[in-house]
């Protein structure tokens, strides 16, 4: 059973109703990531939410980075190898 009182619905980008999960976080460099679904059941996932400036501007590459596109917060990648760099 999911925990729906940590679910807060916001409008989304194309203003559709995205459900931002509190308790379910990427830590950031200023604040953390939020997971954002398209629904309560939170079977959809949809992407990030970002803590920091609360906007759905963020975007994600192939290692894991999470960056912000407004506020310059970001996750750094899940694995990290110094030959990526």
């Amino acid at each position: 059973m999911t925990d729906t009182t940590a679910l807060r619905a916001e409008r989304g980008p194309d203003g559709d109703r995205l459900y931002v999960a509190r308790d379910e976080a990427e830590k950031g460099s200023k604040a953390p990531f939020f997971v954002a679904y398209r629904d309560e059941e939170r079977e959809r996932r949809w992407g990030f939410f970002c803590g920091n400036c609360e906007t759905f501007s963020t975007a994600m590459d192939s290692m894991g980075r999470v960056r912000c596109n407004d506020c310059e917060n970001f996750k750094r990648p899940d694995e990290w190898d110094a030959a990526h760099e």
